[in-house]
């Protein structure tokens, strides 16, 4: 347990380093802070803190870093939350309020407002398919053998696929096939699109197999399709220090073009609302180098999926959780 200067201490030399991007000395932590405390002691103080891990120093300088142990201490025990501005709020409230028609579109503006105030790589996965009920199923007739059917869920996801059939359809048919699909699935989750379904389907409407089969087939293939991924400001890593090295840009950018990976990210356990993941705590080896801060994207009570943001370890996580708890609160509320 720290004791008040060493956590003093500790938060200087962190939000030091976060700004500079170089060690701290204990000469800089005199200039740069309001410590009552003598350059001799807070020297004392940087020296018990290495020794206790929550520092490290580098090889090319007498000043200290944090650890990833200083770094896990500085979030859970001294990190601000409020570091967001009056201009910030406001531009996010505008952002938000942009009126949308699909949680896809949603998901877009909210990824792309985090990434544009944090200035880091934001991520975003739509919701699983496990938890969404049918809302609505719609049929529509594009030529005599070609149907499209438009699936919407209770979240306001909407999901569209073309069917083919080798044999004409009347209107009436397909009025007849939104009746019966409407009536047997309305308020029922995804997964109940199956065999039994077909089955009723092809006895009660009298039609064909070629009919009723082809459209099961593509509405389910349509419901099992990946979650769709969103991905802002990849370019923004690059202006950090860190992707300086060549080893650490090879490896994000890998990380990025990897899409199973990167919903591995977003699909890591979530005991907090807001979920920090900081260099070897990340599970994948790849990720080592980074840290990792996601939330669940709602609104109301509906999820909605997962938000991520990806940057180095020497991240700005006061304005990072800052925004994201002032973003996950907005959306909720507008839910409600």
């Amino acid at each position: 347990m720290l004791d008040d200067r060493k956590k003093k201490v500790l938060q200087a030399i962190v939000e030091e380093y976060i700004n500079t991007a170089e060690p701290v000395s204990s000469s800089s932590i005199v200039n740069n802070n309001d410590l009552n405390y003598s350059s001799a002691t807070i020297r004392n103080e940087m020296a018990d803190l290495e020794k206790s891990g929550y520092l490290e120093k580098t090889h090319t300088s007498s000043g200290r870093i944090p650890s990833e142990k200083g770094y896990r201490y500085y979030v859970d025990e001294l990190l601000e939350d409020d570091n967001i501005s009056l201009e910030e709020i406001r531009y996010i409230s505008d952002k938000l309020e942009t009126k949308v028609n699909e949680i896809e579109e949603l998901t877009k503006i909210t990824t792309s407002t985090i990434s544009e105030i944090t200035h880091y790589t934001t991520l975003a996965i739509g919701p699983s398919t496990q938890n969404l009920l049918i809302d609505e199923i719609k049929f529509v007739l594009l030529g005599p053998r070609m149907l499209m059917a438009i699936i919407l869920t209770n979240t306001g996801m909407v999901k569209e696929t073309i069917i083919k059939f080798d044999e004409d359809l009347s209107e009436k048919q397909v009025e007849t096939i939104n009746y019966m699909f409407n009536q047997k699935l309305k308020g029922q989750p995804l997964e109940i699109i199956d065999a039994p379904l077909e089955e009723y389907l092809i006895n009660e409407m009298k039609y064909s197999v070629k009919v009723i089969k082809p459209i099961i087939e593509q509405i389910k293939k349509v419901i099992s399709e990946d979650r769709k991924l969103y991905l802002e400001g990849t370019n923004k890593a690059f202006e950090l220090p860190e992707f300086n090295s060549l080893a650490v840009a090879k490896n994000f950018v890998n990380i990025i073009d990897e899409k199973e990976l990167m919903t591995d990210i977003l699909n890591s356990g979530f005991a907090k609302d807001i979920n920090v993941y900081i260099g070897d705590e990340n599970e994948k080896q790849e990720l080592k180098d980074f840290s990792i801060i996601t939330f669940k994207h709602k609104v109301g009570n509906q999820d909605l999926g997962t938000i991520g943001i990806i940057g180095p370890k020497r991240m700005d996580y006061s304005k990072v959780i800052s925004v994201m708890k002032y973003i996950n609160k907005k959306l909720k509320d507008s839910g409600e």
